[in-house]
């Protein structure tokens, strides 16, 4: 993911704005779970950015990464809504215990620009619904240039979307993120918040160098769908990782349920591979 990626991230002040207190109070409305459901995984899955941890003659390259993986952000349904067939035959190389986190198509985030998408919606729908019990969530991941000036269309979006699916969102655009007055309160998206909190539906919380200001903070349902862009430099990732352990364990002890964390890093020998890093300082609560 190249959004908000920085040539140089050293002096990138990676500090978290303090827990919202909504997301304190949504979360005080659930039991404190002894163990959170942890799926840890990359956004692709092709022996071409994998070869440094994948066998030198690996066959079926998504069996493979299944192998080492429990959840991926599958980017491949962002291009077009695969058929149910293919869903199927995608599902049929991993174990019961994978899950696919889909990718809303293109077509409908940012060719259609939510507008008139039912009958693609439907399609995918129907389409994602073939991973069955492996379906984790669908993301919907807006266009850096759709605006807050379009918030009713997506508040529109938000409430027609089928029940039963479930969906996380991502926004982008500076003009969603403006705080009035308190440092982790943010006025413009409130309406969105409060319309997927009404649905069921997750936000998506992105931890890019380049743009501190989307990591809002803000949960709307017990699930936390987080999106990790490394800096390339291990010091400061693995703090940053550090920082996510900490609070990750705060929300479990206020009631987070789940935890869907994907990392996009640089996959070479030399550099750790940061997903099982995280892992094992969470193995305690997951």
């Amino acid at each position: 993911m190249k959004f908000g990626q920085l040539p140089d991230s050293a002096d990138v002040d990676f500090s978290f704005i303090d827990t919202p207190i909504e997301t304190r109070e949504l979360l005080n409305r659930n039991p404190v779970a002894e163990r959170i459901k942890l799926h840890i995984g990359l956004p692709k899955f092709n022996k071409k950015d994998l070869a440094a941890i994948y066998p030198a003659k690996v066959k079926e390259e998504l069996t493979c990464y299944a192998g080492m993986f429990n959840a991926i952000e599958f980017n491949a349904t962002f291009y077009k809504t695969p058929s149910k067939d293919q869903v199927v035959s995608w599902k049929n190389k991993t174990g019961k215990e994978f899950l696919f986190f889909p990718k809303v198509p293109q077509s409908i985030s940012h060719y259609s620009r939510l507008l008139k998408t039912r009958e693609k919606v439907i399609a995918f729908c129907d389409a994602i619904a073939c991973f069955e019990e492996q379906l984790g969530s669908a993301f919907l991941q807006m266009h850096d240039n759709y605006k807050a000036k379009d918030a009713e269309r997506l508040v529109n979006f938000i409430a027609d979307f089928p029940m039963g699916y479930p969906l996380a969102i991502e926004l982008r655009n500076e003009s969603w993120f403006e705080r009035l007055g308190q440092e982790n309160h943010f006025p413009v998206m409130e309406p969105i918040f409060k319309a997927m909190q009404t649905k069921g539906m997750a936000t998506v919380l992105v931890d890019t160098p380049g743009r501190r200001d989307v990591l809002h903070m803000r949960l709307t349902t017990p699930q936390a769908f987080i999106r990790f862009v490394a800096t390339g430099i291990p010091e400061i990732d693995r703090q940053r990782l550090d920082a996510w352990a900490e609070r990750i364990r705060e929300w479990h002890a206020l009631g987070l349920q789940e935890v869907n964390f994907f990392v996009h890093q640089q996959i070479a020998a030399e550099i750790p591979l940061y997903t099982s890093y995280l892992k094992e300082k969470l193995q305690d609560i997951s």
